[in-house]
């Protein structure tokens, strides 16, 4: 793709976000990694009138790319680096091609009132699930139903049946870019979230051949029984697939690794759920976002308000499943069943 053509993506994402003349951004960047996402994002604000920079750290180690499948979340080459803290909380949108996420760093930048948007994923795959109002129409509604259930249980005829009790946290959205202020989001998703209460999660989840695991990038190939009491998995129990998720679970040396953290639905109809048969690149946001999926998620819930910044977090994307808010369905075996929810033309 021609640099100019990220650049016009670029400006059309900075013009969603509410940039233009007296803005300003920074783009967050280390080394020579997505060097190319620094030009195209102060190109496309120079072009809106605003003022742009980048902060550009030295480059250190990342496992967010390839084919490592290793991903320690909330450790950050930011860390002890006020200088760049305090320059990146005097701006209006950061934009972070490292990733923050969950970092203590990325949440006093938040407070500050700025917002923050992570961009990580190959240029290509950023434009296949471009972002839309209609998009953030849809992913809002489905947390405002998330912040008024008391329960959310869902199932799958693999023999998932676990049920969460909410109110503990709040309803968390991402619909692919920010305008308000200390918003986070990620360019592309489009997903909508919370967690149970720290103790007020139970039952069994039982991953399928198909269901995804991040941060391996891999489908699962043999069943997964977690049995989950109180909001912890007590057991991970089949295969060898099984035995792989144990021992990365427990390499962190960490029993927080084992708590329940976020819990939600994808909604974007452009991410496909097989992309990584064939393309492994990025952290793996089609995976995350496909339509209907149920995102099952473990570790840290930080983001969430929460008090829990273990560097073990796992993804599971997972297919086929019905997903209830007080008993009422909302997705059903993997497809969305509330009109208001659902994207033009399902």
């Amino acid at each position: 793709m021609p640099q100019s053509t990220f650049t016009e993506m670029c400006r059309e994402e900075l013009e969603l976000c509410g940039i233009g003349p007296g803005s300003t951004i920074a783009v967050l960047s280390q080394g020579r990694e997505r060097i190319e996402y620094a030009d195209a994002f102060l190109e496309a604000a120079a072009q809106l009138g605003a003022v742009g920079f980048n902060v550009r750290l030295p480059a250190s180690p990342n496992a967010l790319d390839g084919e490592e499948g290793v991903w320690a979340v909330g450790q950050t080459p930011l860390a002890e680096n006020r200088p760049a803290i305090e320059a990146l909380k005097g701006v209006d949108l950061v934009i972070d091609t490292i990733f923050l996420l969950f970092s203590a760093e990325q949440l006093e930048i938040q407070a500050s009132g700025t917002r923050v948007l992570l961009c990580v994923e190959p240029i290509d795959h950023i434009r296949a699930m471009p972002p839309s109002t209609r998009l953030r129409e849809r992913v809002e509604l489905a947390a405002k139903m998330l912040e008024g259930a008391k329960t959310l249980r869902f199932t799958n005829a693999a023999g998932s049946d676990v049920t969460y009790r909410l109110g503990a946290y709040p309803a968390m959205t991402q619909y692919g870019y920010t305008d308000t202020p200390g918003r986070w989001d990620h360019w592309p998703s489009g997903f909508a979230f919370t967690s149970g209460a720290d103790d007020g999660v139970d039952g069994t989840v039982v991953l399928a051949p198909g269901d995804i695991i991040f941060p391996f990038k891999s489908y699962v190939q043999t069943p997964i029984t977690l049995t989950i009491e109180a909001g912890r998995i007590t057991s991970i129990e089949g295969g060898v697939d099984a035995d792989l998720l144990r021992e990365y679970m427990e390499s962190f040396d960490d029993p927080r690794g084992y708590a329940i953290s976020h819990i939600g639905w994808g909604m974007l109809e452009t991410a496909k759920w097989s992309i990584l048969a064939h393309d492994r690149r990025g952290m793996g946001m089609h995976g995350r976002s496909f339509y209907g999926n149920v995102l099952f998620s473990t570790g840290p819930n930080s983001e969430l308000g929460g008090d829990n910044d273990t560097a073990c977090h796992v993804d599971f994307p997972m297919r086929n499943c019905t997903l209830y808010l007080d008993g009422e369905p909302v997705v059903v075996d993997g497809d969305i069943v509330v009109p208001a929810l659902q994207a033009d033309g399902r």
